[in-house]
């Protein structure tokens, strides 16, 4: 199983206590306490993607590795900010395409529309598709038109967009 986490700055938004970011990561740890016999591995994006932590069946060194994913290294410039969620799919296949387990899975936390990358989600999808590779997606977000989302001058509101049609379609896939 792949995590693929988005840690672009839009998930610093907090129509989610304390965070959208944070929210996900407490949902992501106790996925991983739930599946005590499986190899987790981490894969996170922003405008780009890199692993995390790759498969381990080392859950606490997985949890503290999750604690430790903030938006800093979009925030900072470190990688691109943006939402690449075709980049974070492709990057997760890349772990399990090889793998001989019987069930290969990414878990997709998004927030977002795509906007960055060079590969487009659902071609990502179709590609996870070739390798036996199933994708489940979660929102990360509320239905609520705007968000507060801290910002140097204050708490602002921005525009809530969730793609639900593209999370769905990679889901379809």
């Amino acid at each position: 199983i792949m995590l693929a986490s988005d840690v672009s700055t839009s998930m610093l938004a907090m129509d989610l206590r304390p965070n959208r970011l944070e929210a996900s990561k407490e949902v992501a740890k106790e996925f991983v306490a739930s599946r005590e016999n499986d190899n987790i591995g981490l894969t996170i994006f922003a405008g780009e993607s890199f692993t995390q932590c790759p498969l381990t069946i080392d859950h606490n060194a997985l949890s503290v590795m999750i604690d430790g994913v903030d938006c800093e290294i979009a925030a900072k410039g470190i990688i691109d900010d943006g939402t690449a969620i075709g980049m974070g799919i492709a990057n997760s296949i890349l772990r399990l395409k090889d793998s001989k387990a019987k069930s290969k899975v990414i878990i997709l936390l998004t927030d977002g529309v795509n906007n960055r990358g060079e590969i487009a989600p659902l071609t990502a999808a179709e590609m996870a598709k070739e390798y036996g590779i199933k994708i489940y997606t979660v929102g990360v977000g509320t239905k609520n038109e705007t968000a507060p989302y801290p910002t140097p001058y204050g708490v602002q509101q921005i525009p809530v967009e969730i793609d639900e049609a593209t999370l769905q379609g990679i889901a379809d896939i």
